[in-house]
């Protein structure tokens, strides 16, 4: 009698948790909210240059602040709204693949992950060797990024789409400093899905549970925690007879020390070199160059002149400043 040949499990299609049609952005946004978006898994996956775990726990438990306006043209997320559709247009002109967009938020179709939501750019038409489109834009800044290839945050995000809908893999098509459309293939990888789905779980517990995830160090974090906890009461806690918070406490000490000693020599290494440069503009050494370089002239506002001139302008139009909590160290 033959052996029944073993068919391995494929993975299962997306569900089409909601349609995305007429959808305001608020309740777009309170949709995201049930679960982690495929942008948001670096976050989750506590690898984003841009969010700490902290700040998305804070956005998924509803305490963040109202973020960027999407409609403020000084905001990145506004051009990369705008521009990609563009994207997506070249990227069909330079592969030759038809694309189009899937206006739904998908779920993962197993019930023990289906806080993995994705928001698909685009799907690829009748193509055996790709499925996914994921548009993205980069100025100077973020094109650094990009250096060596797609960066590790896309590639979460890349990964979870696919974790999610059970595609085999995706283009990411990236425009950089506006003129530069470059390519990349992301093929789906069985073990990066499975440690970002542990790391996404870890995370979602910690929403769940309504326990804040530990800070990281990270700009991101620290604004979170100014958001967190805005106010002081006065009281002061004793920490004496925690051993792990008196140890942390004594690092920094250690560490301050350390960086007090860097900068001033860091400040000495540079001043002896500008000595040396004199009236010059450029230094050139074997590993790099410096430059010093005069600012273009500029005019500003001298409004302490102004206010001592006209005091009653301060009364006409008063601009209040919240005050924010500052981080003082005593030994």
């Amino acid at each position: 009698m033959p052996t029944p040949s073993i068919t391995p499990n494929r993975p299962r299609p997306a569900l089409r948790l909601v349609s995305t049609k007429g959808m305001s952005r608020e309740q777009w946004l309170q949709v995201r909210k049930r679960g982690i978006g495929a942008s948001e898994a670096a976050a989750a996956a506590s690898i984003s240059p841009y969010q700490s775990r902290l700040a998305l726990w804070m956005d998924k438990t509803g305490r963040a602040r109202p973020q960027v306006d999407a409609d403020d043209m000084s905001s990145p997320l506004y051009w990369g709204n705008v521009l990609e559709p563009v994207v997506a247009e070249q990227y069909s002109r330079k592969t030759g693949n038809k694309v189009r967009r899937i206006n739904a938020v998908l779920q993962h179709p197993d019930p023990d992950k289906a806080w993995m939501l994705a928001n698909l750019d685009y799907t690829v038409v009748g193509h055996d060797a790709v499925q996914i489109l994921e548009c993205k834009t980069a100025g100077e800044f973020g094109a650094r990024l990009w250096r060596d290839g797609v960066p590790d945050y896309v590639q979460c995000q890349v990964q979870h789409q696919l974790a999610v809908t059970g595609k085999q893999a995706a283009d990411v098509c990236v425009l950089l400093c506006g003129q530069d459309l470059q390519v990349f293939r992301v093929e789906r990888d069985e073990a990066v899905i499975n440690r970002l789905i542990e790391l996404e779980r870890e995370f979602w517990r910690f929403v769940e549970t309504d326990t804040p995830p530990l800070a990281d160090g990270s700009d991101s974090a620290g604004k979170a925690l100014q958001n967190l906890y805005p106010r002081d009461a006065g009281n002061t806690l004793d920490l004496t007879s925690d051993p792990s918070l008196c140890g942390d406490f004594d690092e920094l000490l250690d560490i301050r020390e350390r960086v007090s000693r860097l900068s001033t020599r860091e400040a000495t290494l540079k001043q002896r070199i500008q000595q040396a440069m004199g009236e010059a503009s450029k230094a050139v050494f074997p590993n790099g160059d410096v430059s010093w370089k005069r600012s273009q002239d500029s005019t500003v506002l001298d409004y302490k002149r102004l206010l001592k001139n006209r005091p009653g302008l301060l009364h006409q139009y008063p601009l209040r400043k919240a005050g924010s909590r500052r981080f003082l160290v005593r030994t």
